[in-house]
């Protein structure tokens, strides 16, 4: 079985798609996935599975709206994709800690995960919303991004949607516990 971890973009934020975590694992189970376990509201669903990645998250995005009335994009990492998500980090610790110091207005350091890597024209064009602050990086289907100042008043960030691909963003720390949550149970096996 294949460790996989579902990544639900824009439930339970701002009061929309509203989802419960006890709701969202039943349904994830009643599809046939094993071994589900959610982390925070803000949907990440970690479970096992022998299908593949296109055919999981078309059967995940379907039910979601059926269950719940809510069409919502789902970015899926396997385990060891998981794993080298946190390897490739192109910002070094330096790097981060400096940017969490100047800012003061919340998390520094995000990940955006999309289903399939942007076209290289879009991730260029990307480049004329960045600010003094704004870094990015695009590894493969994920785009680092440190900021020096909150999300919130990014220019890169409010225009992701110019990537034109479906795409959820997390933070460093919820990607790390996501991992860890993974290591857990592959070093129980």
């Amino acid at each position: 079985m294949t460790i996989y971890i579902a990544l639900l973009r824009g439930i339970n934020v701002g009061g929309k798609n509203m989802i419960k975590m006890t709701e969202l694992k039943r349904m994830f189970e009643t599809l046939g996935l094993s071994q589900v376990e959610t982390y925070i509201q803000t949907g990440n669903i970690i479970f096992e599975s022998n299908e593949k990645e296109a055919v999981l998250r078309d059967k995940i995005e379907y039910e979601i709206e059926k269950s719940f009335g809510a069409s919502v994009a789902v970015v899926l990492r396997t385990g060891a994709e998981l794993e080298q998500l946190i390897k490739d980090c192109p910002f070094s610790q330096d790097e981060i800690a400096h940017a969490e110091t100047v800012n003061t207005e919340g998390e520094s350091f995000y990940v955006c995960l999309m289903p399939q890597a942007p076209l290289l024209e879009k991730s260029e064009y990307l480049n004329k919303y960045r600010t003094e602050g704004d870094e990015f990086q695009i590894i493969n289907r994920d785009m680092y991004i440190l900021l020096h100042h909150s999300i919130r008043n990014s220019k890169l960030a409010i225009n992701l949607a110019k990537l034109d691909v479906p795409a959820t963003t997390r933070n460093w720390k919820t990607m790390n516990k996501l991992y860890s949550l993974v290591k857990d149970r592959t070093n129980s096996i």
